[in-house]
């Protein structure tokens, strides 16, 4: 068995936690491997289907760095919360080594989070257009750029036209992500086991745009509109594809590979929704 640590490097916390970890995987005869700051890869030879765990040291948005690691490829992940939030970390640091040894030992939940693919076509300043390919488990979002302009584009999903909006941009969301950016602009919570897509617009100039949900095999295809050529831009769990290229057309479709998000119960979503939501502690 062999573990990657993913911490989160502006906390001394996790990174000592990281390395206390590592000693106590090895004294088991476990070997561990620490992510280096700031790479998604750990090494140019790494292969992260040569690991049996992944462990993420931080918050939620150091769980995403690990699951961009992961990719398609299903090796089980367990969030350790060091931040602000948590909401997809399954236990604190006065519980790491606790919840590391059930998770080696098989004793956590699974929790199966759909993802997503990105396909982006970008137009560069030298006139050269190419297609980006991205992994993301919250979200991918298509907004107006740094100029602030609204950008204006055309929904169409699985080939049916939904409509053509004005504002200041698009989400295609996962049910993990339905409680990040595409709640902020409005869109509902909806359960970890909808492995659908969530459509939300962003500031749409319009009362008549809503938030609407998709099927599992669904398609959703995002066109620029050549009549309103504003700087327009694409991120995938917030990480920008093709910086200082523009956006043409963005296809997002389910992801051929879930996230295993580990777990202590199969109602965690509820308590964390309880208590991040409504500020309810249990009873």
């Amino acid at each position: 068995m062999k573990v990657l640590v993913v911490p989160n490097y502006s906390r001394g916390d996790a990174i000592t936690d990281a390395h206390r970890l590592s000693c106590w995987l090895g004294n088991r005869g476990v070997q561990c491997l620490i992510a280096a700051k700031g790479s998604q890869a750990p090494s140019e030879d790494f292969d992260i289907k040569d690991y049996g765990l992944v462990v993420s040291l931080g918050g939620d948005g150091t769980l995403l760095r690990a699951a961009r690691i992961i990719g398609y490829t299903q090796v089980p992940l367990i969030g350790i919360s060091y931040g602000h939030l948590g909401f997809l970390t399954s236990a604190g640091p006065g519980q790491m080594l606790s919840a590391v040894g059930d998770a080696l030992a098989g004793g956590m939940h699974v929790s199966h989070r759909a993802t997503l693919d990105v396909e982006a076509e970008l137009d560069w300043p030298d006139g050269s257009t190419t297609i980006a390919h991205q992994f993301a488990l919250n979200e991918v979002s298509i907004t107006r750029g740094s100029r602030g302009d609204v950008i204006e584009f055309d929904v169409d999903v699985s080939g049916n036209y939904i409509d053509r909006l004005r504002g200041d941009g698009f989400i295609v969301s996962t049910a993990t992500g339905s409680t990040g950016y595409a709640l902020a602009a409005g869109g509902p919570i909806v359960t970890p086991e909808f492995a659908g897509m969530l459509c939300v617009p962003i500031a749409p100039h319009t009362i008549m745009a809503r938030a609407f949900l998709t099927a599992p095999t669904d398609v959703v295809e995002v066109t620029m509109s050549e009549d309103r050529p504003a700087e327009r831009c694409v991120f995938a769990d917030g990480q920008p594809l093709g910086q200082g290229a523009t956006l043409r057309r963005a296809t997002v479709r389910r992801g051929q590979g879930d996230i295993l998000l580990l777990d202590y119960s199969d109602k965690g979503f509820y308590g964390s929704v309880s208590r991040v939501f409504y500020g309810k502690a249990g009873k």
